[in-house]
């Protein structure tokens, strides 16, 4: 059992920043692969980005490339998501993921544990 509570959802301004964080516990964190996924108002759910156990491999939806970064802290059993020149586009709820293989994927299929999603609105 895992269980992920994310923080850090808010409303923003265009061009601005913000960091989700997304805490889990209920199993060993180092042992995750974690993940942000988003889902806009009328849209499917998508991918956002990815991160494996030890940080070493990472990948992004071309949407965020150079705009998100994605980060770990195992200490802390925190994923995070620093979010830089957002825009109107990336209004969405997102959602934080994680699976136990240590592959990094942008299947949702493939991500069994979820948290229940933050609201982050960029105005303009």
């Amino acid at each position: 059992q895992v269980r992920l509570v994310e923080s850090g959802g808010g409303l923003v301004q265009a061009g601005g920043s913000l960091r989700l964080s997304c805490a889990a516990s209920g199993r060993t964190f180092s042992s995750l692969t974690m993940a942000w996924f988003r889902q806009a108002p009328g849209k499917e759910r998508e991918f956002v980005t990815t991160i494996s156990w030890s940080s070493d491999r990472t990948y992004y939806a071309d949407s965020v490339k150079g705009r998100f970064a994605i980060s770990r802290d195992n200490a802390k059993n925190t994923v995070y998501l620093q979010m830089n020149s957002l825009n109107s586009e990336d209004t969405a709820v997102y959602y934080c993921a994680a699976r136990s293989a240590d592959i990094v994927t942008m299947a949702r299929a493939l991500y069994n544990y979820w948290g229940q999603g933050t609201q982050v609105t960029v105005s303009s």
